[in-house]
């Protein structure tokens, strides 16, 4: 009986522990440092903050030059994500490794969970195929810091194009009404909500502070976002600059040009709409009305029969 006691108390501490841990990484966010002092908050994955205590165990194995190519794409792919400062190469490619070893035992627990659950016929014709579900749970857990990766990429991406345009009219603006390029660059960052493209905004005048020229430090902005409308901005600013071109009047050009994609951009995804509403139409929507129209008369018709 106290050996039973001592092994319970010895789980509840165990188990106490483990909670107590998890709750304070849930609750612990990351922040990233701007040029100019200010903090943005950058939260990683719960699963991530969890695997980060073991993550420095495993970072020395991908510090090997064999690794060079894979550690510039994922050193791209952070910077474009907003996540540089926040997660290494390295500490990213070992969360490869960690979660899955870690999250595919949780989810295949808990498949097995809902699956035995399921009553009937159905539930065993399921778990019958409860081998198959597991490793739809593995490749989920080996694909899932990739996913992750490409999500917070293209929602960055969808934060520049948005702003792209609305900045480019008050820079359009201010340049037109005989502001010098850089100052209405300061007083659009000063004025305006902090996004994403205010962040590179912010980077750019520091830059130019410390040394470098106006075009060393748009095109590094646009390397470092590393998307097609601002690639495409920076480039025409460049040749302006170079060719002597007013850039009041190229950056009003460039404007209707980006809210021209824009609005493109918009129709385009307007007219996918029905097609991608066809699946949850015929899956959840017309299944009910079938129930509701032809449902009476089926009871009917069985009740006359049986």
């Amino acid at each position: 009986m106290a050996e039973l006691f001592i092994l319970s108390s010895m789980w509840a501490v165990a188990i106490g522990g483990t909670a107590w841990y998890c709750t304070r990484t849930a609750m612990h966010i990351t922040y990233v440092t701007l040029a100019d002092g200010r903090r943005q908050e950058r939260r990683l994955p719960l699963i991530f903050r969890l695997l980060l205590p073991m993550v420095p165990d495993l970072t020395p194995m991908f510090d090997n030059p064999r690794f060079a190519q894979t550690r510039r794409g994922i050193t791209r792919q952070l910077i474009a994500s907003g996540f540089e400062g926040v997660l290494t190469a390295q500490e990213y490619l070992a969360l490869r490794i960690l979660v899955p070893v870690f999250l595919s035992p949780l989810l295949m627990l808990l498949l097995s969970f809902l699956l035995s659950s399921i009553p009937g016929r159905i539930g065993a014709a399921i778990g019958g195929r409860q081998a198959a579900f597991h490793m739809l749970a593995i490749l989920y857990a080996v694909l899932y810091p990739g996913f992750w990766l490409k999500r917070a990429v293209r929602a960055r991406h969808r934060s520049v194009q948005r702003a792209l345009p609305f900045v480019l009219d008050l820079l359009t603006l201010s340049v037109e009404a005989g502001m010098d390029f850089m100052t209405a660059i300061r007083r659009i960052v000063e004025r305006r909500k902090l996004d994403a493209l205010g962040e590179e905004m912010i980077r750019v005048l520091r830059e130019v502070q410390l040394g470098k020229t106006r075009r060393e430090a748009l095109q590094a902005m646009a390397r470092r976002v590393d998307q097609l409308d601002v690639h495409a901005v920076v480039r025409a600013l460049v040749q302006a600059d170079e060719l002597g071109v007013s850039i009041g009047t190229i950056l009003r050009i460039q404007s209707d040009q980006t809210r021209t994609k824009r609005f493109e951009r918009a129709e385009k995804l307007a007219n996918e709409a029905p097609v991608k509403l066809i699946f949850p139409l015929v899956a959840f929507i017309f299944p009910a009305v079938f129930l509701m129209l032809l449902g009476p008369i089926l009871m009917q018709i069985l009740g006359q029969v049986f």
